[in-house]
C-alpha cells in the first residue's frame, strides 16, 4: 500500500485537529446552551405554575366550588395544561390528559405536601410537569410544553455540526496552504534537480530565498558545481584522447589498407589476418569519431532554418538507399529551426541503425505537429526491439539483442546514444515502439518545426 505524501499527511493532521477542536467546542457549547435554556424555561414554568396554583387555591376555598370552572378561568394559553387532583378524582380542561400523565412517584410526593418538578414525555412530546400541593386533599399539576425548546436544541445542534464541518474544512485548507508554502523550497530543489537531469547544468538555487534553507541551497549548488566539473573533466578527457588517437589511427588505417590491397600476394592465413586488422581499425576509427561527436554534444545548440527533408534524402543516399523512402507531410514548408549538424547526425544514425540491424529502413517520415514539434520517424522491417530494451538501447555503449544476434555487425554502441543526446539538446526526446505488422519504429521529436 502506498503511503500518503508529506503534504497529504500534514493536511489530514490539520483537518483532524481542527475537527476535534470544533467537535469539543460544539459539544461544550451545546451542553451549556441546553442547560441554560432548560433552567430558564424551568424557572419560568415553576413561577407560572405557582401563580396558577394560587388562583386555583383561591377558587377552591369552599367544598362546593366547581373545579372545572376554576380551571377554565386560568389563562394558560396553548403551551400549558392544568390538572387538579381532589379527593382521588382528577379534573382537567380536556380529556387528553389525566392521571396517567402524572408519574405515581411524583403524585406521592405532592400528596405528602412536597412540591415536585419532572421532565417527562406525553404523546411523544417533551413536557415539564410541576406539582404543587394545595391542601391535604387537593393537588395542582401543570404540564408545560418543551417542544419549542427541543426544536431550538435541534437547530443549535445542526448549526454547531455545520460549523464543525466548516472548521475542519478550513483546517484542511490551512494545512494545505501551510504545507504548500513550507514545501515550496523543496519543490524548487526538485525542479532544479529535474532540470539538471535533463541536461541544464547551469541551474542553481538562490541561497537568499529562505534563510532557514541557506545551508541546503549552498550544499546543493556546491554538489552541482562538483558534478559539472566531473562531467567537463570526463568530456575533455574523452575528447582529448579521441583527438590524440586520430593521427595514429590514420597511420594504422593507411598501413592496413596497403596490406589489404596486397592480400593476394600473401598466404591465406596472413591475408585473413590483414583483413581482420583492417576491419578492426575501421571500427576503431568509427568509435573515435563517435566519441568526438559525443563530446561535441555538450556544446550549445546552434539553431537555424534547415531543410530537414533534404538532410533525410542525403542520409538515404549515403547508405545507398532510394530517396523515395523519405515521406514529408504536406503541411509546412519542410524547414525546421534546428541545429543542422545535430539533425544530420540523427538522420544518419537512425538510417544506419536500420541498415545494420534490420535490413534497412522501409520508410522515413517527416511530420509537423500542431504545437510546432517536428517528428522524425524511421520504420524498419526487422525483428523489433523488446520492451525491456526500449530505453536501454539509447544509453552509451549499449547494443540491443538484435545487434548481438547479428555476429557480423560492427557497431560501437554509440549511434542511438548520440540520437538521444542530440534530441535532448533540442529539448526533445527519442523513443522506439513496435510497428504493425512487424519491425520497429524509431521516433525523434524536435521542437522547432516552422509553419
Amino acid at each position: 500500500m502506498n503511503r500518503l505524501g508529506l503534504r497529504a499527511r500534514v493536511t489530514a493532521a490539520f483537518a483532524i485537529g481542527a475537527l476535534l477542536l470544533a467537535v469539543a467546542m460544539a459539544l461544550f457549547s451545546y451542553d451549556l446552551t441546553r442547560r441554560s435554556l432548560l433552567d430558564e424555561r424551568e424557572r419560568a414554568a415553576i413561577r407560572v405554575a405557582y401563580f396558577d396554583a394560587a388562583i386555583v387555591r383561591a377558587g377552591l376555598d369552599t367544598d362546593t366550588a366547581d373545579v372545572a370552572e376554576v380551571l377554565r378561568s386560568l389563562d394558560t394559553g396553548s403551551s400549558r395544561r392544568p390538572l387538579v387532583q381532589r379527593d382521588e378524582r382528577w379534573y382537567a380542561r380536556s380529556a387528553e390528559i389525566g392521571a396517567s400523565s402524572v408519574p405515581v412517584e411524583l403524585q406521592r410526593m405532592v400528596r405528602s405536601g412536597e412540591p415536585a418538578v419532572q421532565r417527562i414525555r406525553t404523546d411523544g412530546q417533551p413536557v415539564l410537569l410541576v406539582g404543587v400541593p394545595l391542601s391535604p386533599t387537593v393537588s395542582y399539576y401543570e404540564l408545560t410544553s418543551l417542544r419549542e425548546v427541543e426544536q431550538t436544541f435541534q437547530l443549535v445542534g445542526l448549526t454547531l455540526t455545520a460549523v464543525a464541518i466548516m472548521v475542519a474544512g478550513s483546517g484542511a485548507a490551512l494545512g494545505w496552504y501551510a504545507t504548500r508554502h513550507s514545501l515550496r523550497p523543496l519543490t524548487a530543489v526538485a525542479d532544479a534537480a529535474e532540470r539538471i537531469a535533463a541536461g541544464d547544468l547551469s541551474t542553481r538555487l538562490d541561497p537568499a530565498t529562505d534563510p532557514d534553507l541557506t545551508r541546503l541551497s549552498t550544499s546543493f549548488n556546491r554538489m552541482v558545481e562538483q558534478l559539472v566539473r566531473h562531467i567537463e573533466r570526463d568530456r575533455r578527457f574523452a575528447a582529448d584522447v579521441s583527438h590524440e588517437l586520430r593521427s595514429p589511427l590514420q597511420t594504422l588505417a593507411a598501413a592496413a589498407s596497403v596490406l589489404d590491397r596486397r592480400r593476394e600476394h600473401h598466404d591465406q592465413r596472413t591475408a585473413a589476418a590483414a583483413g581482420l586488422v583492417a576491419d578492426e581499425i575501421a571500427r576503431f576509427q568509427r568509435l573515435v569519431d563517435d566519441l568526438i561527436e559525443l563530446a561535441r554534444t555538450e556544446h550549445p545548440v546552434q539553431r537555424e532554418r534547415v531543410d530537414v527533408e533534404a538532410l533525410a534524402r542525403d542520409a538515404c543516399r549515403t547508405h545507398g538507399l532510394s530517396e523515395t523512402l523519405v515521406l514529408a507531410a504536406p503541411s509546412g514548408n519542410g524547414e525546421w529551426l534546428v541545429d543542422r549538424r545535430r539533425v544530420a547526425q540523427i538522420l544518419l544514425n537512425l538510417v544506419e541503425n536500420a541498415v545494420r540491424y534490420a535490413g534497412g529502413p522501409v520508410e522515413v517520415r517527416l511530420t509537423c505537429e500542431d504545437d510546432g514539434t517536428g517528428v522524425i520517424e524511421v520504420d524498419d522491417d526487422g525483428p523489433g526491439v523488446p520492451e525491456p530494451d526500449r530505453e536501454l538501447i539509447f544509453a552509451r555503449f549499449v547494443r540491443g539483442r538484435a545487434a548481438h544476434a547479428r555476429a557480423g555487425t560492427d557497431g560501437t554502441g554509440l549511434g542511438l546514444a548520440l540520437v538521444a543526446e542530440h534530441a535532448a539538446a533540442h529539448g526533445g526526446r527519442a523513443t522506439v515502439t513496435d510497428r504493425s505488422p512487424g519491425g520497429a519504429r524509431f521516433r525523434v521529436e524536435l521542437p522547432g518545426c516552422l509553419p
